[in-house]
């Protein structure tokens, strides 16, 4: 598949109110060592069918644990949540629901933001959810600052080095206090463990696409995206001005923590 033309790094905001497009604000200029962060969300996340089909691949994810836990924060009607890899919109368009007073949903896949505001114009939550087309790494975050980042499955698109840069920057949208709730595949075994807990894996993978995620999909995951060792996320996490405040695993792979940016 061609890889996408490089260079696309602007951000653009697109509002349910008004179907208003416009570029928004952006820092600086774009280095030469700066990565396409659209290259990196992987071919399929920029593909309308596959997109149609994500949250059926992905087991129609539940947010309600995750809304739950920032109400136990503090989030709410007067909150600002920004979903950072936002995909078709499953936890942005239940915080709208679940009256969270801002919602910012975030994905740098053209496909994913289309889809996204097609189920917000379905679900009525039109001119309550803004959509902007950015990455971790180009979204540039507009009035005060966010009382919570929620993000699931999507900061190991990014090699470690971004991850850092990613998480810096998400300290910076953040109120000093503010919660961040990060889900990812994550390894959470010592490097000689690797065989057996990803041959385990794989070995409990769906046989047909259609119900799951296959063993080729996982072994491509492992060859091509950037899941990274629990001992090398949490330094991270710390360095960038976080306090890991509760961290959960499921097996060995699927880490859920709930981080508060440093004052």
């Amino acid at each position: 598949m061609k890889r996408p033309e490089t260079g696309d790094t602007g951000e653009t905001r697109e509002h349910g109110a008004t179907g208003e497009t416009r570029p928004a604000r952006r820092t600086g200029v774009p280095g030469l060592w700066e990565i396409d962060e659209l290259a990196h969300a992987g071919p399929e996340h920029l593909d309308p069918a596959f997109v149609a089909g994500f949250d059926r691949k992905q087991g129609y994810p539940d947010p309600a644990a995750d809304l739950a836990l920032l109400r136990d924060h503090g989030i709410g009607p007067s909150s600002t949540v920004v979903d950072l890899g936002a995909g078709t919109g499953r936890f942005a368009l239940a915080a709208v629901r679940a009256g969270i007073g801002r919602v910012i949903a975030v994905d740098i896949s053209p496909a994913m933001i289309g889809h996204l505001r097609a189920r917000a114009t379905e679900s009525g939550a039109t001119g309550r959810l803004e959509c902007v087309r950015a990455g971790f790494l180009s979204y540039e975050h507009e009035g005060p600052a966010a009382d919570a980042v929620h993000t699931r499955h999507a900061l190991h698109q990014l090699p470690d080095f971004w991850k850092g840069v990613a998480l810096d920057r998400i300290a910076r949208i953040l109120r000093p206090g503010g919660i961040l709730r990060l889900r990812d595949l994550v390894y959470d075994f010592r490097p000689a463990q690797a065989r057996t807990v990803l041959d385990s894996w794989l070995a409990g993978a769906a046989r047909d696409p259609a119900d799951g995620y296959t063993a080729e999909d996982y072994a491509e995951h492992v060859r091509t995206e950037h899941s990274t060792y629990r001992f090398l996320l949490e330094p991270l996490l710390e360095a960038s001005g976080f306090e890991i405040a509760d961290v959960s695993f499921e097996g060995s792979l699927y880490g859920a923590y709930t981080c508060v940016r440093r004052g």
